[in-house]
């Protein structure tokens, strides 16, 4: 029988998890040995060699949003978190973006900075041309750090210097630009950067203290955007009521925290499914935020001529395919696998529309019904859970607690003694 490779599958919520199990396999072509990975706990002499003091692993579950398309390819989208709702929204708000033919992505090269800072210098001006006379120089020792990179087109591509004032003075801080292509970057730019150091200190007369690459990969962006159709989130008046909503979130850090943290909802777990690191996302992701002096949205929205809202997304995003633990975590491998991921780029550009995506459903969701009403059904579930009910159970007290309105664990409680 021949598979329809897409990812719109209708009530997939309702199937089973061996039926959901049995269909993504399917489409995504998983051994045996694959989908024995999606409730097996990492094993015990990996997790061992993975960090320190290993007493056991911690599971998430992980969900699929489905319905994404993004540059004419449809995508599953693997999600790590233990968050209600965000599979459903992302999943919900790819629907609504499919019917204008879903995501359309940009993204520059991946290229990381390295930092080396000098200090103890006593002309910086002078200083910091010496070092940019010898860039030729400085990029060939930091590329001799790693062949395999640069046979594959990647590797140090340039240098700038900045100079900074602080307690201590004034320091130069020299910039190394790498191309670490399907990388994160981490190891291959610390390894370039701390060769680099007695050779600028050579150049300089200086003192180099910290050598280390920067999270803040704004070199490394990528921007999604998508045209979410008026008709189907309730015409021009929601619209208008959209926009109105994320307008705080342009001037106000307050509410832009939040906002972005949404945004994060959707990025950080399928950053968690496909093994990389949440934190330098986060770190860089919140960095850029904040790069004109004032803690703003990652996101923007306006109306077109013909009044859907159109909706675009822009930030670093600093992932790798290769190398890190997204290498040797076999759940993570089998989610790369199913994404159909054959690049890093690839992998951002998507990570960037789920951003889009989970961040629209969620402004959304507030401009209109209130953000606690597409929570409530599962809240109420993770209620009746803590208070003990039967799985047979859980979603009839649910389904009263959201009834009476009184979605309390008190309540909760008196329904499970009552069976």
């Amino acid at each position: 029988m021949k598979i329809n490779k897409t990812s719109k599958i209708s009530g997939f919520y309702k199937k089973s998890i061996d039926e959901r199990i049995d269909l993504i396999s399917s489409i995504a072509s998983l051994t045996e040995e694959e989908q024995s990975l999606l409730f097996k706990a990492l094993d015990k002499g990996l997790a061992d060699r993975m960090i320190e003091n290993v007493v056991g692993t911690f599971t998430l579950p992980l969900g699929i949003a489905l319905n994404f398309r993004v540059n004419n390819e449809d995508v599953f989208v693997p999600m790590a978190t233990e968050e209600s709702s965000v599979v459903a929204a992302a999943s919900k708000a790819a629907k609504i973006a499919r019917k204008s033919g879903g995501f359309r992505t940009e993204s520059t090269d991946p290229i990381m900075i390295g930092q080396i800072q000098i200090l103890d210098v006593d002309d910086v001006a002078t200083a910091s041309e010496k070092i940019l006379q010898e860039k030729n120089k400085l990029l060939t020792v930091a590329n001799a750090q790693d062949k395999i990179l640069t046979n594959l087109g990647g590797g140090a591509k340039d240098l700038a210097v900045r100079i900074l004032t602080s307690s201590f003075g004034k320091m130069i801080v020299v910039h190394l630009y790498v191309d670490v292509r399907d990388a994160m970057g981490a190891n291959a730019v610390n390894t370039m950067v701390e060769a680099l150091a007695p050779v600028i200190e050579d150049i300089s007369g200086g003192r180099v203290r910290l050598k280390i690459l920067s999270n803040l990969a704004d070199q490394r962006l990528v921007k999604s955007r998508a045209i979410f159709d008026k008709d189907l989130i309730g015409g021009e008046k929601v619209v208008d009521a959209f926009l109105e909503s994320v307008e705080l979130a342009k001037i106000d850090p307050y509410r832009a925290a939040t906002h972005n943290k949404g945004i994060m909802n959707g990025i950080d777990a399928v950053i968690i499914a496909t093994g990389n690191d949440f934190r330098a996302i986060e770190a860089g992701a919140h960095a850029y935020a904040a790069r004109n002096g004032q803690y703003t949205s990652l996101t923007n929205y306006w109306k077109d001529e013909t009044g859907n809202l159109v909706g675009e997304i822009k930030l670093p995003l600093a992932l790798g395919i290769v190398g890190g633990a997204g290498s040797i975590h076999p759940t993570a491998q089998m989610c790369k696998k199913m994404m159909r991921i054959s690049s890093a780029q690839q992998l951002s550009e998507l990570v960037a529309s789920v951003g889009l995506a989970q961040n629209f459903a969620a402004v959304l969701a507030l401009s209109t019904v209130g953000i606690q009403k597409g929570h409530m059904s599962l809240h109420a579930k993770n209620i009746a859970m803590m208070a003990g009910a039967n799985e047979e159970d859980i979603d009839r007290i649910a389904n009263i607690l959201i009834k009476e309105g009184n979605v309390k664990l008190d309540r909760a409680k008196e329904l499970v003694k009552k069976e």
